[in-house]
């Protein structure tokens, strides 16, 4: 005669508890799998540790594809295949809703059309401060025939070099800064300063003083905003938002709401570093919008998908967190997240947009 399994032969009542706790723990996995695959419908798309997890979707897919396979295993175990069975469906799910996501948002484009006579290029980079070398960015910037420069983490000194350096390639910019370097504790902080650099071919520009209390600019980081000193023109936006560090989630959301509401107008272009993929804009999407009334650009190209932070990761696994963004009056026409530079110092990628006006 067969022996009765280890569950046949404990008591009914066992039996219940425990067909109880595994019930209860398939909800909770399939709750807890809905949650980072959609945050944003729960709203905690802002809420550590879940905006931490979903900025990693990849590693997201990585994640629910092994606890597939330990489960598939468990299957094997009679009286637990029901459960493991159940937890292997809600992983796998789990994986095709984010993978089809980060294919939706798109997974890599390699070149930009041709430029003509009203196309602009924004490349932004976030540097980390003394990593990157001046003529690295500039030989970058020329290659990229970069008319707008987003550099988080740039000193005005590092910007300036990079400017003269792009001049003397015959690609001149103006340097514009922004820098908290005069707040106690932010002295040797790399990230104390940020930069524009604007091609002459786009007009004058003047920056629009900031302050570090939330209300004029972002809070722990300095952002940039350039206005067309003729008023007709894009206002430019150089965005650095404070990672989403346990001790900072208020300002880092307060921050997004303050770039949000930098995109309130008609004509801006935004780019830099914001520690947050569109996952965590979403809600702050006006008009159809990603970020106020700004769209993604990489998302709208192709490359939305693609991590831009860390150098140290495949492009694939690393997380979207450095964007271009745009008004309606532009149009991007194509991306590329650049992985050719992944040695140059700094632990982000540099991104390229090429947008163009859109048509009247």
């Amino acid at each position: 005669m067969a022996r009765p399994s280890i569950l046949q032969a404990r008591s009914p009542r066992l039996v219940g508890v425990l067909r109880l706790i595994g019930i209860l723990v398939t909800l909770v996995a399939a709750m807890a799998a809905a949650v980072i695959t959609w945050p944003q419908f729960f709203r905690l798309e802002q809420v550590a540790p879940i905006a931490q997890i979903v900025a990693l979707r990849a590693g997201v897919v990585l994640g629910a594809l092994a606890v597939a396979v330990v489960f598939l295993l468990l299957c094997l175990a009679r009286p637990l295949r029901a459960f493991a069975g159940a937890i292997v469906t809600i992983a796998l799910l789990t994986a095709a809703a984010n993978g089809a996501i980060l294919l939706v948002r798109g997974t890599g484009t390699d070149s930009l059309p041709d430029k003509d006579a009203g196309s602009i290029r924004v490349l932004t980079w976030n540097t980390a401060g003394a990593a990157t070398d001046p003529t690295t960015i500039a030989q970058a910037a020329v290659a990229m025939q970069a008319d707008i420069i987003a550099l988080p983490e740039t000193t005005l000194e590092a910007g300036t070099q990079v400017a003269v350096t792009m001049r003397e390639m015959g690609h001149p910019m103006w340097a514009h800064h922004e820098s908290y370097q005069d707040r106690e504790g932010y002295e040797e902080w790399a990230a104390n300063s940020t930069t524009l650099l604007i091609s002459p071919d786009l007009g004058d520009y003047a920056v629009v003083q900031s302050t570090s209390d939330g209300t004029t600019g972002t809070s722990r980081l300095p952002s940039v905003v350039a206005m067309p000193v003729s008023g007709s023109g894009p206002v430019v936006v150089v965005a650095h938002a404070v990672a989403p560090r346990p001790q900072a989630m208020g300002d880092w959301s307060q921050d997004l709401q303050w770039l949000a509401d930098q995109c309130g107008t008609d004509d801006v272009i935004m780019a830099g570093d914001f520690n947050a993929t569109v996952d965590h804009m979403q809600r702050l999407g006006v008009d159809g919008g990603t970020l106020g009334r700004c769209s993604d650009a990489a998302q709208q190209t192709g490359n939305g998908g693609v991590g831009t932070w860390n150098t140290a990761w495949p492009k694939l696994l690393g997380a979207p967190i450095d964007h271009v963004l745009a008004t309606k009056a532009w149009r991007p026409s194509g991306s590329v997240v650049l992985s050719g530079l992944d040695d140059a110092g700094s632990d982000h990628r540099p991104l390229v947009v090429q947008l163009e006006p859109a048509a009247p």
